[in-house]
C-alpha cells in the first residue's frame, strides 16, 4: 500500500475522532472507553500478527513498550481527559503543533537532514495554536473559563505522546512489522488504563451503555484503533518523520466537518484565526505545494 495513502486515510479517520468520541464520552466513562479500545483492537489484530512472526530482541520488546507508552497511555488519556473539558474542533488544531516538535527531535535525535528554513514557519504555526488554547480568555474577557484552558493544556500534552510516538516508532518499524508493533502496544496500552477503568466501575455500569457510548466503542476498536494505527505504523515505516506531521493538517477540516452537525459546535473567530496562523506557518515552512499530503500522493502514484 502506498504509504501517503495510509497517512491520509488514518488521518481523516482521526480527524473524525475528536467530535465522534466527545459524543461518545457524555455516556461512557474516559478509561472506560479507552481499556475497550484498545484491548479489543488489540485482540483483533492478533491473527494478522501471528501471520508475519518474527523474533524480536527484549530491547526491541522495550521499544515497543515505550511506543505504547507514549502513543496509547500518555496520548489517549490526556485526549479524552481534554476532550471533556473542551470542544472537540479545537482538538486537531493543538495537535497540528507536533510537526514543531517532530522537527527539532527529528533532527536532534534521529540526525534526519536538517531544513532551517521550516523554522520560521512552525514559530508561526506555533502562535496560531497558542491562539487556539486560550481563545477562552479572549471570548469571555476577564471571565477566564479555566476548564476549557485545562483541556487545551490536557490536548497539547497528549501531543506531546504522540511526537514522542513517532520518534520512537521510527526506528522500531524499520526492523519490525507493523501488525506486531500494534498488537504489543495496543494491549500494554490498554493494561495501563486498567486500575482507572476499574475505578471508574464503581460508578458507572455497562446497563448505563446507550448509543452514544456504543459508537465511541465501535469507532474506537474497529476504525480509529486497529485500522488507523496500524495505517500509521505503516505509513511513517517508509516515510521521515519530519513528513509524518504534515498529514495532522487533513485532521481539523474533517473535525468541523463532523462537529458541526453532531455536537454543534462553530468555529469561533479566534478558532479561525489560529487555524489560518497554523496553516499559513506550514505553507511558509515548506514554501512549496509538493510538501501537501494530497500532492505528495499524486506524485508517488504518477512516479
Amino acid at each position: 500500500m502506498n504509504p501517503v495513502l495510509a497517512l491520509i486515510i488514518t488521518n481523516i479517520i482521526w480527524g473524525a475522532a475528536s467530535p465522534v468520541f466527545k459524543f461518545a464520552l457524555q455516556n461512557i466513562p474516559p478509561f472506560i472507553l479507552a481499556f475497550i479500545r484498545f484491548f479489543f483492537a488489540g485482540l483483533i489484530l492478533i491473527p494478522f500478527a501471528m501471520r508475519h512472526r518474527q523474533k524480536i530482541s527484549l530491547q526491541q520488546f522495550v521499544h515497543i513498550l515505550w511506543i505504547g507508552f507514549f502513543g496509547i497511555t500518555i496520548n489517549i488519556a490526556f485526549f479524552f481527559l481534554g476532550l471533556q473539558k473542551t470542544e472537540s474542533i479545537n482538538v486537531p488544531v493543538i495537535a497540528s503543533s507536533g510537526p514543531v516538535f517532530i522537527y527539532l527531535f527529528s533532527v536532534l535525535f534521529l540526525r534526519e537532514k536538517p531544513k532551517l528554513k521550516v523554522l520560521s514557519g512552525m514559530m508561526i504555526a506555533l502562535l496560531g495554536v497558542i491562539t487556539i488554547i486560550f481563545s477562552p480568555v479572549l471570548l469571555d474577557g476577564k471571565k477566564i473559563v479555566a476548564g476549557e484552558i485545562e483541556g487545551n493544556l490536557f490536548i497539547l500534552i497528549a501531543t506531546f505522546g504522540t511526537v514522542f510516538q513517532t520518534l520512537v516508532s521510527k526506528n522500531v518499524l524499520r526492523k519490525i512489522n507493523p501488525y506486531l508493533v500494534s498488537v504489543v502496544s495496543f494491549l500494554f496500552g490498554s493494561l495501563t488504563f486498567l486500575p482507572l477503568a476499574a475505578k471508574e466501575l464503581n460508578s458507572w455500569s455497562f446497563d448505563q451503555l446507550n448509543f452514544q457510548g456504543l459508537t465511541g466503542i465501535i469507532f474506537g476498536v474497529f476504525f480509529s484503533s486497529a485500522l488507523a494505527y496500524f495505517l500509521y505504523y505503516y505509513g511513517i515505516s517508509k516515510l521521515a518523520a519530519q513528513e509524518v506531521g504534515l498529514f495532522t493538517y487533513i485532521d481539523p477540516v474533517i473535525a468541523v466537518l463532523i462537529a458541526a452537525p453532531l455536537l454543534g459546535e462553530i468555529p469561533s473567530l479566534y478558532y479561525v484565526v489560529g487555524s489560518l496562523l497554523v496553516f499559513g506557518g506550514i505553507y511558509l515552512a515548506e514554501g512549496r505545494i509538493h510538501w501537501h499530503p494530497f500532492h505528495k500522493l499524486r506524485k508517488q502514484l504518477n512516479g
